[in-house]
Formats: structure tokens, C-alpha cells, sequence
């Protein structure tokens, strides 16, 4: 598989991307954009999805965030879905005026947060013919409700409120961490252990030496008011996949089969994947390779021909 490193502009920001076009491919090909979860960089688990998708002779391109690995951006780590949305439809963009890609037959994927991300993209972005939602995060309150649990919710809620309140007087904002090893003791974003371990392997390997551990306090607030829902009634012939592990405590799979459920168009597919976590994704190479390569079958027949991507 041939690997480009590439770079296009998003809101006035410098955004880095690899392009992964399959060995020996000749002439446009259909084309899948892809961003990262919460904190990512383009070097977790994107080139293992990627490899696979390229089985199809689909491209891949997976880029960073505005503020994320190394895109350009001054507030680093902030996490703004809207703005990561946008970085999207601008990578959309770019990928359409190249002339190895086939413009009439494009793609998303995304995972975790940004598993959220492609599904309210499928719905405001008629350039998508296909899309691939993994564990996807589907309403940001009732989430970290559930994750923090009643009172250390009331903790995070008046961590923001402080944060805000500095932040509005013209003081330094606060940070949090993406997680903790020990979060009956240290707020952080997504409070559960297993996120930092998995994470401190990922970095430590150098897969992903860019990925850093942190937000800004402010994220965890935009987190609060997302939500996909009003959005799913909108998707109304994009093909869209998702993909849900089965007792996800993360994302919460059972408001992940709802989202599912709430989508209007009828070329649309569930997978739930047994015997596998949120973690084990990004942990365990088997796991990622199942859901990549459902992913790559969902991507090869949508977007094969530019009339079945059409209807």
C-alpha cells in the first residue's frame, strides 16, 4: 500500500493527513476521510483500518484535527466537535479536487467521538454516498452522566462552571485529563482506568508518540451539549453502518442501538460485535481487524459503483 503524506487548509488552520492508496491502483478511486476520537492522532488505530479498506481498492485518508498532532492550530488539544466537523467537510473537500479520487463516490468512518462526528456529517453532507460509525459517541450529557456517576458528575459540572468563570474574567483556562489510573481521586474526561492504560501503551510504543493525554477544561463542556439525535432523522439515503461492541460501558451501546434505530434511511446496518470492549479496538489487533474489515465490505459495496453509491 502506497502511503502520502499530505496537508490541505481547514478555517484558515494547516491540516496533516496520510493518504493511503492501495498497491498498484490505477485511475480516480472512491475515497474515505477519517478522523480520530477524543485526543487522537491520524496514527491510532486509522492505519490498521486503512490497510484493510484498501482490500476494496478504496483509499483512505486519515488526517489530525485543527490543534491535534501535527496540524496546525494555537490552542493545542481543544476539542470542538464542530470545529472537528468542519475539519471533515474541508478534508472532503480537499480529497474531491484530487485526480486519483472519483468525487462521486466518498466515504467517512470514525470511531468513538468521531464515531458521533460521521453520523451528523451523513446527515449535512450530500457528498457522502457512504458512512462507517464505530462506538460512536451519540449524546455527550447522558454519557458522562453515567460515567462519572451522581456525584462525581456534580464535581465535573463545578469544575466547568469555575473554568468558565476564569476563562470570562481573562484567566488561564484549566485542563483535564483525557483519563485517570485513579479517578475516585482525579477528575478527568472519560473516568475509567483501562482508557489510560491502553493509551500509555499506544504512546509509549511510538504508534502513536503525538497522542497527549489531555483537553482543555472547555471540551469537556462542548461534550456536555452534543448530541447526534436531531440529526438521524435527516440521513435519508446515505449508507450507513454502524458498528457497536457489545457491553460497551464507554459510549454506552444501548443509546448507541437507539442512534441506530433513529436513522431514517433504509440502507442502513447494525453490527454488534460479541466478546468485544471499547478498549479492546484499539488493545487487541483482532478486534480492530473484525470491525475494519465489516467496515471494508460495507465501503466496497457502497461505494463500488457510482450508481449504487447514487441511490
Amino acid at each position: 500500500m502506497q502511503e502520502q503524506r499530505v496537508t490541505f487548509t481547514s478555517d484558515g488552520e494547516t491540516l496533516v493527513g496520510t493518504l493511503f492508496r492501495p498497491e498498484g491502483a490505477t485511475g480516480p478511486l472512491p475515497t474515505v476521510v477519517a478522523g480520530g476520537g477524543w485526543c487522537y492522532v491520524k496514527e491510532i488505530v486509522l492505519p490498521h483500518v486503512a490497510r484493510i479498506v484498501a482490500e476494496q481498492q478504496v483509499q483512505f485518508l486519515g488526517f489530525d484535527y485543527r490543534g491535534f498532532g501535527e496540524s496546525s492550530g494555537e490552542r493545542r488539544q481543544h476539542i470542538d466537535p464542530w470545529e472537528q466537523i468542519s475539519d471533515y467537510k474541508n478534508a472532503l473537500t480537499y480529497v474531491e479536487g484530487r485526480e486519483d479520487v472519483d468525487p462521486d463516490r466518498l466515504g467517512v468512518f470514525g470511531v468513538s467521538y468521531s464515531g458521533g462526528h460521521v453520523l451528523i456529517l451523513a446527515a449535512s453532507d450530500p457528498r457522502i454516498k457512504a458512512a462507517v460509525s464505530v462506538v460512536p459517541v451519540v449524546e455527550g450529557y447522558d454519557n458522562m452522566r453515567r460515567a462519572h456517576g451522581q456525584i462525581a458528575f456534580a464535581e465535573l459540572e463545578a469544575a466547568l462552571t469555575a473554568d468558565r468563570r476564569t476563562r470570562a474574567t481573562g484567566g488561564t483556562e484549566a485542563v483535564l485529563p483525557m483519563s485517570s489510573t485513579n479517578p475516585s481521586a482525579e477528575l478527568s474526561t472519560w473516568p475509567f482506568p483501562r482508557i489510560n492504560e491502553v493509551f500509555s501503551k499506544l504512546q509509549q510504543s511510538g504508534e502513536a508518540a503525538r497522542h497527549e493525554h489531555w483537553s482543555t477544561m472547555e471540551s469537556t463542556e462542548l461534550l456536555l451539549n452534543y448530541s447526534v439525535f436531531p440529526f438521524l432523522p435527516r440521513v435519508l439515503d446515505t449508507r450507513v453502518m454502524m458498528i457497536v461492541a457489545e457491553g460497551d460501558n464507554i459510549t454506552m451501546w444501548d443509546r448507541e442501538i437507539a442512534a441506530f434505530n433513529e436513522i431514517a434511511s433504509p440502507h442502513k446496518r447494525l453490527e454488534i460485535l460479541p466478546a468485544v470492549s471499547h478498549m479492546s479496538l484499539y488493545s487487541d489487533q483482532r478486534d480492530t481487524n473484525i470491525a475494519a474489515a465489516k467496515a471494508a465490505d460495507w465501503f466496497g459495496a457502497s461505494l463500488a459503483h457510482t450508481d449504487t453509491a447514487a441511490k
